[in-house]
């Protein structure tokens, strides 16, 4: 692939999260794969922004970033980003432009499975609260009225109706024909929420080929080196495989 142009993995956060989970990719993913981490609204730099919890307001951020890719791309999100990936590779389809030679999801659920994280978005603080610390999402020693409370904990209840919505906006049928896109669906050893045999009916939203993948570790296995040198090896063979770009005709 020296020649080539590189493939470009975007990559989408968990709830809550920015972007410095994906700090160091850079190297792990290996030759011919160049990672861009996207941040949402209402975080890090954007934190002055309105956050986003709806589909509509979702796309109207992301959309023009990839209506006119200059080589192959690829996406990965992590739990609430793997919601926001498929969104996004969805919308591209129906518009008919050039989709990603991948579409990888970790930590997540497909759309039509239960999950009690984004239901989790409706619930009183204190139950809300329980349900994060039981996946290490809450920092030791946090108390109420503390700066998690005031300043994350808001953060990541936007992203979990967020999550919610998306799952909604996902089980309406799809424009234009399904997607065949392929799909590399990752999941935790130890990750509660998304385990492997779920992982794997992410092979219900596509009628591209569908791989799963366990990697070490808890949700936040996103952290860990394994997933880079996952993702590298996907996209450089993706890319090998994906047929010719095209455009695709928009159906109305």
């Amino acid at each position: 692939m020296s020649d080539e142009r590189p493939v470009l993995l975007h990559c989408f956060a968990h709830a809550g999260a920015g972007v410095s989970s994906f700090h160091g990719w850079p190297a792990a993913l290996g030759t011919g794969v160049t990672p861009l981490a996207h941040l949402l609204p209402g975080r890090e730099g954007r934190r002055r922004e309105p956050r986003v919890t709806g589909s509509e307001a979702l796309l109207a951020d992301l959309m023009d970033r990839f209506r006119a890719p200059s080589g192959p791309y690829a996406l990965y999100g992590h739990s609430l980003g793997a919601l926001v990936a498929y969104t996004l590779t969805r919308a591209l389809h129906e518009a008919g432009l050039p989709g990603p030679v991948l579409l990888a999801v970790g930590a997540c659920p497909p759309p039509d499975a239960a999950s009690e994280l984004s239901d989790a978005c409706r619930e009183s603080e204190a139950r809300l609260v329980r349900q994060l610390d039981a996946l290490g999402a809450v920092p030791e020693g946090a108390a109420p009225g503390g700066f998690w409370y005031r300043s994350v904990l808001p953060v990541l209840r936007d992203d979990l109706a967020l999550a919610d919505s998306l799952r909604d906006a996902a089980r309406t049928p799809v424009r234009g024909g399904p997607l065949t896109v392929p799909v590399l669906a990752v999941a935790g050893a130890d990750d509660p929420l998304a385990r492997p045999g779920r992982m794997a009916h992410w092979a219900r939203w596509t009628e591209g080929p569908t791989v799963t993948r366990t990697l070490p570790g808890d949700h936040f296995f996103v952290r860990r080196p394994e997933l880079p040198r996952l993702l590298g090896r996907a996209c450089r063979v993706a890319h090998r495989l994906a047929p010719a770009p095209r455009v695709l005709t928009a159906t109305a």
